[in-house]
């Protein structure tokens, strides 16, 4: 029997120091990034905290990619400000908790609707996804979290930079910890590069007491990160059509989202560790964590590409360094929380540059000239879109979009007929390429109606009728040729063809035994 627990498969070798101190660096990390995702939509520090500690820790043990680190985004904290507004445009004077309630009942039904993905295997179409949409995914993503480590360099609610000296100061200490991580590697791999620049730049400025940002200065006034284990949160909102008539909707963005997000950084893992994770399990995972979040005070949330790269990045390799970030974040949470509040976000934005670093694909600028032109336009704008909107969800969609219209198109080209009259005087239409909606307009403009001969075959052996609009071309090519009294045979069709044409009956000549057996995509019937 398969074991769910690679830290307990034997068969696997697992390095525990690695894993633990990866862990470790996740932990920290997660902190400032859960309370920041809070304050987007105004929740509390501990409501993003515990979203990062159950998401974290169920997905780690249940997910379908050891080493993926989930936790509370951005990408759905956004979607929360929607239904805050709708909420208040619905129930004037809504109070927070009430407002909360129905965020906690709306993470619930998300992760539903992420479970059933699961089950009715969808994950798997995240293989549609192409490759130029990836690279703009990563590229979009990287300045995404480049970008966000900008507001720590400005005095807090404002866009005014920090005076000089404190200026100064944030961006020594961030560079100090840029060079640990990248110089250490070229010494030692003993520990994780990622937490000795945490260490020893918190040491620095807590030993030697430096004025300078701490996780607690961004922070709102009287907020904390000390909490207890998370508490159960039954969502108390009225159970009415009304009610679920206005948080579906942002649920199943919030689904979606989570679902596209971590199925993509799933994907990259895959690609970095050299391994293939289950995207459908990971679906189903994401559900549970959500669901369970929902129930213990959290926001929901999805995978973090960023604190996964920092996991794979420190050698992680297994599900211990997911539920050692996890317990680690819940101990922070509960023993820890005046240790951590001190730690200077200088080495928190120091290593978030260097996760941005590392994830932009810099490789991307060399195939420039090697890859088609439609790729590079699509690459370009899935990040800007990415870097622009922050929605992920709609980056990726567009992306998959206007790579399938391009593909379309190329393929609209490339039918062409090869034609050729007998000794009897027939004429053959050998067809080659695709017949399908793109291609159609071209398909019909191959025929001489008017002037071809009193019997014509087309001839489909190297074609192949993709769709509906394909059908509807034959059916409208074969009624102009019967108005003129003409005789049309249509070969190496698929019998789902020859069941879809109008006209078969009275036109076609069937070889059964070269017909190929191939499906029509047919959403409708005349």
């Amino acid at each position: 029997m398969k074991k769910l627990l690679n830290l307990f498969d034997f068969k696997q070798k697992v390095d525990y120091k690695t894993e633990i101190l990866s862990g470790l660096t996740v932990a920290l990390a997660l902190v400032p990034e859960a309370i920041a995702f809070a304050l987007i939509p105004g929740f509390s520090p501990l409501t993003g905290l515990y979203a990062a500690f159950v998401l974290a820790l169920i997905t780690s043990i249940f997910g379908g990619r050891p080493g993926m680190i989930s936790g509370a985004t951005g990408a759905v904290a956004v979607i929360f400000i929607g239904l805050i507004l709708e909420l208040k445009r619905n129930f004037p004077g809504i109070t927070p908790e009430t407002i909360l309630n129905y965020v906690f009942a709306t993470v619930i039904i998300a992760g539903v609707l992420q479970i059933l993905a699961g089950v009715l295997r969808l994950g798997k179409f995240i293989r549609l996804v192409p490759h130029p949409v990836m690279f703009g995914f990563v590229n979009g993503l990287a300045i995404i979290i480049f970008m966000a480590q900008f507001p720590n360099f400005y005095i807090k609610d404002t866009t005014d930079l920090l005076p000089w000296p404190s200026f100064f100061m944030m961006l020594g200490l961030t560079i100090v910890t840029m060079a640990i991580i990248w110089g250490l590697p070229k010494l030692t791999k003993a520990v994780p590069s990622t937490l000795v620049a945490i260490v020893i730049v918190s040491a620095l400025v807590i030993g030697f007491n430096i004025d300078t940002l701490t996780v607690a200065g961004i922070m709102k006034e009287g907020q904390t990160i000390k909490g207890g284990f998370p508490p159960l949160s039954i969502p108390n909102i009225p159970l009415t059509f009304e009610s679920f008539k206005i948080i579906f909707p942002f649920a199943a963005i919030v689904a979606g989202v989570g679902l596209i997000e971590s199925l993509l950084t799933l994907n990259i893992i895959d690609e970095i560790t050299d391994t293939r994770g289950s995207g459908n399990k990971e679906c189903v995972a994401q559900g549970s964590a959500n669901i369970l979040s929902g129930f213990l005070s959290g926001m929901g949330g999805c995978a973090m590409i960023g604190q996964s790269l920092i996991n794979t990045s420190s050698g992680a390799r297994a599900r211990l360094s997911g539920i050692t970030a996890a317990v680690m974040l819940l101990v922070f949470i509960m023993f820890g929380s005046s240790l951590i509040e001190r730690l200077p976000m200088a080495a928190l934005v120091g290593l978030m540059f260097m996760v941005a670093i590392g994830t932009f694909e810099w490789a991307s600028f060399k195939t420039f000239k090697k890859m088609p032109n439609s790729d590079v336009i699509v690459m370009v704008l899935v990040t800007l879109i990415t870097a622009i909107t922050h929605n992920l969800a709609i980056a990726v969609l567009l992306g998959v979009i206007i790579s399938a219209l391009m593909y379309s198109w190329e393929n609209a080209k490339r039918i062409r007929a090869r034609k050729s009259v007998d000794a009897n005087g027939v004429k053959t239409y050998e067809i080659y390429g695709p017949l399908f909606f793109g291609s159609t307009t071209a398909f019909t403009e191959k025929f001489d109606v008017p002037n071809d001969p009193e019997e014509i075959i087309i001839d489909f052996r190297e074609s192949r009728v993709a769709d509906m609009s394909g059908i509807e071309a034959l059916n409208k090519l074969t009624e102009r040729y019967r108005k003129v009294n003409k005789k049309v045979h249509l070969k190496h069709l698929s019998k789902d063809c020859l069941k879809l044409l109008e006209n078969a009956d009275a036109i076609i000549d069937v070889n059964v035994l070269e017909d190929p057996t191939y499906k029509v995509v047919a959403d409708r019937f005349k």
